[in-house]
C-alpha cells in the first residue's frame, strides 16, 4: 500500500481505515480530509492517521485518493482538487452512490478511476462491494483498489458500468430489505403471542444463520431451501403462502425500482445548476 488519502472521514471511511490497519497497512501511509474538528480529532486518536481540514492538503502527495463523500458534494470538490489531481494523477476511487465514471472524469479530469458501491455491513467488516473501472486503470491499480475495499468485506468486479445501478439495488440497498423482513417476522410472531424481544432475537439470529450457511456452504440457495422443506410440513405451508402472495414478483419490482432510482439520482447531477 502506498500513500492513500480519504476525502471524508465518515463511517464508511472509518471502516475501511480500520480494516486496512488490521491487514498491516501503516497508519503513516494514510491521511484523511474531514471538515469537522471533532471528527478529525477522533480519527487521529483512534487510528493514528494524519488529518486535515482541507481536501487539497490531504491529497497533496497521495498515490490513491478515495472519495468517501455524498454524491451532492462531488461537484464542489472539483475546484479544490482538480488541479492537484491533474498534477499528481493518482488512482481515484469513489464510493459515492450512483456517481458515474464519466461524471467523475468530467469533474476531476482524465484519471484512472474506480467506482465502487459498498453497503453498510462494511461497517462491521461484512460488506459486499461492486467495483468497476475506466480504461485508464492498470492491472496493479485494480488490485490496489480491490485490496482497499477487501478490508470491508467481499468484492466483485462489474465489467459493464450500466449494471452498477443493479448492484446498488441488490447489495447497496439490500440490507434494508432484510431489516424490513426481520421487522415483518418479528411483528408476525408478536401477533401470535411471542414476546417482542424473543421474536426479534430469534428472527435476527435466523437471518444471520441462514446467511452464514449460504456463504460458507457455497451451495445454491434453492438446494438449501429444499433441505429445510419437508413435504407437507410447516415450511412448505409458509413457502406456498409466500409464492401465492407473489414473493418473486415483489422482489423483482423492488430491485427494478431501486435500479431506476439510482439512474435518476445520477442524472440529477448532470442537470444544469
Amino acid at each position: 500500500m502506498t500513500r492513500l488519502a480519504f476525502i471524508g472521514g465518515g463511517n464508511m471511511a472509518r471502516s475501511l481505515i480500520g480494516g486496512l490497519l488490521k491487514t498491516g497497512v501503516a497508519a503513516s501511509s494514510l491521511s484523511v480530509a474531514e471538515p469537522l474538528a471533532e471528527a478529525r480529532q477522533s480519527l487521529a486518536r483512534e487510528f493514528g492517521v494524519a488529518t486535515f481540514a482541507e481536501s487539497r492538503l490531504a491529497a497533496a502527495d497521495a498515490d490513491v485518493l478515495l472519495l468517501a463523500v455524498k454524491p451532492q458534494i462531488m461537484p464542489t470538490l472539483q475546484a479544490e482538487l482538480r488541479d492537484t489531481l491533474q498534477r499528481n494523477r493518482p488512482l481515484l476511487i469513489s464510493i459515492a452512490a450512483g456517481v458515474r465514471l464519466d461524471q467523475l472524469e468530467r469533474w476531476f479530469g482524465a484519471l484512472p478511476i474506480v467506482r465502487c458501491m459498498p453497503n453498510t455491513p462494511a461497517l462491521i467488516g461484512a460488506g459486499a462491494t461492486g467495483l468497476c473501472a475506466n480504461q485508464r486503470v492498470s492491472p496493479p491499480q485494480r488490485a490496489q483498489a480491490q485490496h482497499i475495499l477487501d478490508a470491508a468485506g467481499l468484492t466483485r468486479w462489474i465489467d459493464d458500468e450500466a449494471l452498477m445501478d443493479t448492484v446498488t439495488a441488490l447489495s447497496g440497498s439490500g440490507p434494508a430489505y432484510f431489516f424490513a423482513l426481520v421487522e415483518a417476522l418479528e411483528a408476525a410472531a408478536v401477533a401470535q403471542g411471542l414476546p417482542r424481544d424473543t421474536a426479534r432475537a430469534l428472527a435476527a439470529q435466523t437471518c444471520l444463520g441462514a446467511g452464514r450457511m449460504l456463504v460458507e456452504s457455497g451451495e445454491d440457495p434453492g438446494v438449501l431451501r429444499q433441505r429445510v422443506t419437508s413435504p407437507n410440513g410447516t415450511t412448505q405451508a409458509a413457502l406456498e403462502s409466500l409464492a401465492d402472495d407473489g414473493l418473486a414478483r415483489i422482489a423483482a419490482r423492488a430491485v427494478a425500482a431501486a435500479t431506476r432510482r439510482g439512474a435518476e439520482l445520477a442524472a440529477q447531477l448532470d442537470a444544469p445548476k
